[in-house]
């Protein structure tokens, strides 16, 4: 499925409805409208309404105790990966995360801190004699195709650690991680594969690459949690319960991969 510019950019468009600082200022903006309004006691109970509805929302996406504790529901479904000496697996594959263009004052394209984070477990893994192929997948991100690839990237980053070049395969097509599922069956057929990825976005990304045939060993890289969601709730001191900018992101992240999986169930891709 290639989407047009068109309507990935609706895609990428409608992601914004989904994010909690969205909800926030929706609410807020309601308040604010309804202020504006001529003056009567219903209008009154309305404001006051979106006023703790905005501060509600607030609490429960930006506590930075609350916001491990979703991450972690997440990060939890796959256990860390010991491999043994007897483990082969025909690829590692690692789904980018990003990257950064050169610009006025950042003076050359970089690799994000979790595709670098990504590129560096696959590295360790390759190494390991684990496969004989370090596959790097994702393609330009942007609406028009106009930016990085970040396969690209990555791998030049790779080849800073030591992976030679002929060992590294890289997927230049893909957007999504649905994408990032069907070009690298293209590219490999089938097969037993070790998946690198974010440990809270594993449990989309092993359903789709399951879903192309490929018998998936997972591989978290990178945690948000420290702990398990109850020990998180349990080992929480006074400033985890006063909201961040930080809680707010990871809650987030949360909640675009929780709506992914239900996009995905819900088009059959999952």
């Amino acid at each position: 499925m290639d989407l047009t510019p068109m309507w990935f950019g609706v895609y990428k468009a409608l992601k914004y409805l989904l994010y909690p600082l969205s909800w926030i200022l929706i609410a807020g903006l309601l308040a604010l409208l309804t202020a504006c309004l001529p003056v009567s006691p219903g209008r009154t109970t309305w404001v006051r309404r979106f006023l703790f509805l905005t501060v509600l929302l607030l609490l429960l996406t930006a506590t930075p105790v609350l916001s491990l504790v979703y991450i972690a529901l997440l990060e939890t479904q796959y256990p860390s990966f010991l491999p043994a000496s007897a483990s082969k697996f025909d690829a590692v594959v690692v789904l980018a995360g990003g990257v950064f263009q050169k610009g006025s004052l950042r003076p050359a394209d970089e690799v994000s801190d979790a595709s670098r984070q990504r590129t560096s477990c696959g590295t360790d893994l390759w190494k390991q004699n684990l496969a004989p192929k370090l596959v790097l997948t994702g393609g330009d991100a942007t609406v028009f195709r106009t930016g990085l690839m970040e396969s690209h990237e990555m791998k030049r980053w790779a080849i800073r650690l030591g992976v030679p070049e002929s060992a590294i395969l890289t997927e230049e097509q893909s957007r999504t991680t649905y994408e990032n599922a069907v070009q690298t069956k293209s590219m490999l057929g089938s097969g037993r594969i070790l998946l690198v990825t974010a440990a809270y976005h594993l449990p989309r990304a092993v359903r789709l690459f399951e879903k192309q045939g490929f018998v998936v060993t997972p591989f978290p890289c990178g945690f948000e949690s420290q702990h398990t969601p109850r020990q998180a709730w349990e080992q929480a001191t006074l400033f985890d319960f006063l909201p961040t900018a930080k809680a707010l992101l990871i809650t987030s992240q949360a909640v675009d991969e929780v709506a992914g999986i239900i996009v995905y169930r819900l088009a059959g891709k999952l």
